[in-house]
């Protein structure tokens, strides 16, 4: 026969046990949490941790995508570079781009008939020194030298006042122009001789003056005439074949020279 206190003492045991076993089953599963190390293992704080790197080379390209792209560099620019090497750059062209000119085509036909036998004479007047002179420099088939020292001297370089033997064939071409368009007025001087040191000046602060300018060799002249157009001038003075014309319609002046034939 079993004691009562025995039984008792078995139904507390059980019991304890049972308590103790739904504890443990509620600390593994309950939504509180654990901590055990397992439990955590691939939580959203890892997936977060794993994520990051992802997202930061996203925003990085990678070593791959900078070649292709520097590869692609040069198709962007295609034509532009390429078609400034093969632009053929000269002092003219040069000149053109500052003052407006273009380099335009061989004036068409055989130069005009020329006066060869009435005398020749300039009226100037210097834009820099404001000096006149009127001066018949070419009659009976020669070249007076009394006219073309005071032409030399007219047409000096202002800036330094050094002078030189200018070429007395510029004198014919301008003539001849002045007689193409008809005109009868005074020529406007703007520049005639320049001194190598007074063009170097000029082509430190100007793209439109060149290095080897004609000016230095006292055979080029750039002149306007009141009440004429620059392009009627330059016609006339293309038309001539007789050395190198530039056409400046911007500054409102014409370029002239005994270089070789050349228009820009």
């Amino acid at each position: 026969m079993q004691q009562p206190g025995a039984g008792m003492r078995f139904f507390v045991l059980n019991l304890v046990a049972m308590l103790a076993f739904s504890a443990t089953s509620a600390a593994q599963s309950g939504p509180a949490g654990s901590i055990k190390p397992e439990v955590l293992r691939g939580t959203a704080a890892n997936v977060a941790a794993k994520k990051t790197p992802v997202r930061a080379k996203s925003a990085v390209p990678s070593k791959k995508a900078i070649t292709r792209k520097a590869a692609a560099a040069p198709t962007v620019q295609r034509g532009s570079a390429q078609a400034t090497t093969n632009r053929r750059t000269t002092p003219e062209s040069l000149r053109a781009a500052r003052y407006g000119g273009f380099a335009p085509a061989q004036p068409p036909g055989p130069p005009p008939s020329l006066d060869t036998t009435s005398p020749r004479s300039l009226s100037l007047i210097s834009f820099n020194t404001k000096e006149t002179l009127t001066v018949t420099y070419w009659s009976n088939g020669a070249y007076h030298r009394n006219a073309l020292d005071q032409l030399n001297h007219f047409l000096r370089d202002s800036r330094d006042n050094a002078l030189t033997e200018m070429d007395p064939l510029l004198f014919d071409v301008l003539w001849h122009t002045i007689r193409i368009v008809g005109y009868g007025g005074s020529i406007e001087v703007l520049s005639a001789y320049r001194s190598p040191t007074t063009n170097a000046w000029l082509a430190s602060v100007s793209r439109g003056v060149a290095r080897d300018s004609q000016h230095m060799n006292g055979n080029a002249m750039d002149i306007r005439l009141p009440g004429v157009s620059v392009f009627k001038i330059r016609q006339a003075a293309r038309s001539l074949q007789m050395g190198g014309v530039g056409y400046y319609p911007r500054s409102g002046f014409v370029h002239l020279d005994t270089g070789s034939i050349r228009y820009w």
